[in-house]
C-alpha cells in the first residue's frame, strides 16, 4: 500500500527549502549536510529523506522553484501593449518585489547551480531564459536598434540584470532607496542608455 501524505506535507517540505536556501546561501553548498540542514529543521534525519532523497535534489528545488516564481511574477506584471518604458518600468518593479524576501534563494541561484548535472542545470537555466527573453522583447521596444547588426540586445539585456541581480549586496530594506525607487532608477538608466545607443 502507498504511503499516504501528511496534510502538512506541503508546508513541511517548504519550511525545508526555505532553511536549506539560508544554510546552503550561509555555509555553502559543500559545507552544509543532510544531518546539519535536519537539525536546523528540527527533524530528524529520516524524515528529512522522506522529502528529499539527496542535497542535490534539495539545491534543484531550492533554485527552481525561485525561478518558477520569478516567471509568474514576471509574466503576471508583463503588458506588451503599454508603451515600451512603461513596459520595462513594469517588469522591473515586479521582479524586485519577488526578490523582497528571496535574498538566499538568489544568493543560492547565482552561486551554487554550477554543483548541479549538466541537465539539472539545463532545466533552470532554462527558466533564466525566459525571463532574459521577455526583458529583452520590452527593451527592443524602447530601442528596436538593440536588434540590428551591432547585436546589442543581449548585452543591454545582461547590464539591466546586472543592476538587478546584485542589487541585494548593498539594497537594505530600511535604507534610503525603496524597491520602487530603484526600480525607476535602473529602469532611467537603461532607457536614456539604450536610447542613445546607435
Amino acid at each position: 500500500m502507498a504511503r499516504t501524505k501528511a496534510a502538512d506535507y506541503d508546508l513541511k517540505r517548504a519550511a525545508i527549502l526555505r532553511t536549506a536556501a539560508r544554510l546552503f546561501a550561509e555555509d555553502g553548498y559543500y559545507q552544509s549536510s543532510m544531518a546539519s540542514l535536519a537539525a536546523e529543521c528540527g527533524i530528524s534525519k529520516a524524515l528529512l529523506y522522506h522529502y528529499y532523497d539527496s542535497k542535490d535534489a534539495l539545491l534543484f528545488d531550492v533554485i527552481g522553484e525561485h525561478l518558477e516564481a520569478l516567471c509568474i511574477v514576471v509574466d503576471a506584471a508583463d503588458d506588451p501593449t503599454a508603451e515600451p518604458e512603461a513596459r520595462l518600468h513594469g517588469l522591473v518593479s515586479a521582479l524586485l518585489g519577488t526578490y523582497a524576501h528571496a535574498d538566499d534563494h538568489h544568493r543560492v541561484q547565482i552561486n551554487c547551480m554550477k554543483f548541479l548535472a549538466a541537465d539539472q542545470q539545463e532545466r533552470l537555466k532554462d527558466l533564466e531564459r525566459q525571463l532574459v527573453g521577455r526583458f529583452a522583447e520590452a527593451l527592443a521596444g524602447v530601442n528596436p536598434r538593440l536588434k540590428g547588426p551591432a547585436r546589442l540586445l543581449k548585452p543591454v539585456t545582461m547590464s539591466l540584470f546586472g543592476m538587478l541581480n546584485w542589487h541585494y549586496m548593498w539594497f537594505r530594506e530600511d535604507g534610503a532607496v525603496t524597491r520602487e525607487r530603484y526600480a525607476d532608477i535602473c529602469t532611467r538608466l537603461i532607457v536614456d542608455g539604450a536610447r542613445a545607443l546607435k
